[in-house]
């Protein structure tokens, strides 16, 4: 899909009205657009702790705010450690441990962040986000195989943007939708762990085949 737009029109159009096309974990930045889904979703805390970092560099002698930012750190790293479910455990068990271990970890957020809510101090604004996302900010502990980031689909496109920069861009509505045709296409062969050559030559036989 090439749009030149971002906003949360795009999203309920790939993802349908109320994220009812999508049958899996959204997870993505705090970008105001994704807020459209309503569906099960994390938000990247790669994008959180930077805020974060860049907040404890801005205020240097601060020492209750590096102590927030530690403990917030030290909150992420205990949920990323958390082994899962017992591979024992009836199916049913399993799912309703990783519900009460991710409400352990939002209430743990929660109490670090709400006595600095309405607060003149740094941290009040970044608080605030934590709070207004708490539903989202854990959902890779109750779901199984979803990262606490969105890493990896910046990873994906990484190469197209740096093209896309190198180049300026292309010189027409039709050329940008092309290379990101195409760079959908091979990107996706890639994690399927197709050959892309051989893929291409199929998908241009069967559209010779079909007269195309």
């Amino acid at each position: 899909t090439y749009r030149k737009s971002r906003g949360s029109k795009v999203v309920r159009e790939i993802l349908g009205e109320d994220g009812k096309d999508f049958q899996g974990v959204l997870v993505t930045d705090f970008y105001g657009s994704y807020n459209e889904y309503l569906g099960p979703h994390q938000r990247c805390w790669v994008h959180y702790l930077r805020d974060i970092k860049k907040l404890t560099e801005d205020n240097p002698k601060d020492r209750k705010l590096k102590h927030w930012a530690r403990q917030i750190q030290a909150l992420l790293e205990e949920a990323k450690f958390y082994p899962g479910p017992d591979a024992n455990l009836l199916p049913g068990l399993k799912e309703q441990e990783r519900i009460q271990k991710e409400q352990y970890f939002k209430q743990k957020l929660k109490t670090l962040c709400e006595p600095f809510i309405k607060t003149k101090t740094p941290q009040a604004k970044l608080s605030a986000r934590a709070l207004k996302f708490l539903p989202e900010m854990f959902s890779f502990i109750r779901f199984e195989g979803v990262n606490s980031d969105n890493n990896m689909a910046e990873r994906a496109v990484r190469k197209t943007v740096i093209k896309r920069k190198i180049s300026f861009g292309t010189r027409s509505k039709k050329g940008s939708e092309t290379r990101s045709i195409l760079g959908s296409l091979f990107g996706t062969w890639k994690l399927q762990n197709l050959n892309p050559f051989e893929q291409m030559k199929l998908l241009l036989l069967n559209a010779s085949c079909q007269g195309v």
